[in-house]
């Protein structure tokens, strides 16, 4: 099981992240779909702020996360809407980003694996170009420090925490 960030093209149009988390799913759901909690961690590099982070977790619901650099006050954001949600297991969800054409389907999916969570998010973009593109903007390298930074929002949150 990937302890770090594992990514692969499984298809032209895919793009799957996996990584582990010493945490159990609820746990690691919790953390995706919580605004006070996404907001802690999903900031890629340092720098970075998530100035606004709504969830409407429903299906139908839509969510959007805008972030911002303390540096220049550079902004972007994502906007999406949920199309399946099931507690703690599963979201699904289109997404799309500011200024970048087309849209992507997102899978999370949150499965037990020993005392912790095997977390696996499959991105299904609407063209190979437009997958090649997510791939060179850096896209990985920030989910990378962002999902380093989960691990230790978990470890806090954990019940078993000290």
């Amino acid at each position: 099981m990937p302890s770090k960030l594992d990514v692969t093209t499984p298809s032209e149009r895919e793009i799957r992240v996996m990584r582990t988390f010493d945490a159990p799913p609820a746990l690691v759901f919790e953390c995706h779909t919580q605004p006070e909690l996404v907001q802690r961690w999903l900031l890629g590099p340092p720098g970075w702020t998530m100035p606004v982070c709504e969830i409407d977790l429903r299906v139908g619901g839509r969510y959007r996360y805008v972030w911002r650099n303390d540096d220049d006050g550079q902004e972007f954001g994502v906007q999406g809407v949920f199309r399946d949600i099931v507690a703690p297991e599963r979201i699904v969800n289109v997404e799309t980003m500011d200024g970048v054409p087309g849209e992507a389907v997102c899978t999370t999916t949150f499965e037990r694996s020993g005392g912790g969570t095997l977390f696996t998010l499959t991105l299904m973009f609407e063209s190979k170009e437009l997958r090649d593109g997510a791939l060179e903007s850096g896209m990985t390298d920030g989910m990378s420090m962002s999902y380093d930074r989960l691990d230790d929002v978990t470890l806090r949150s954990s019940p078993q925490s000290p």
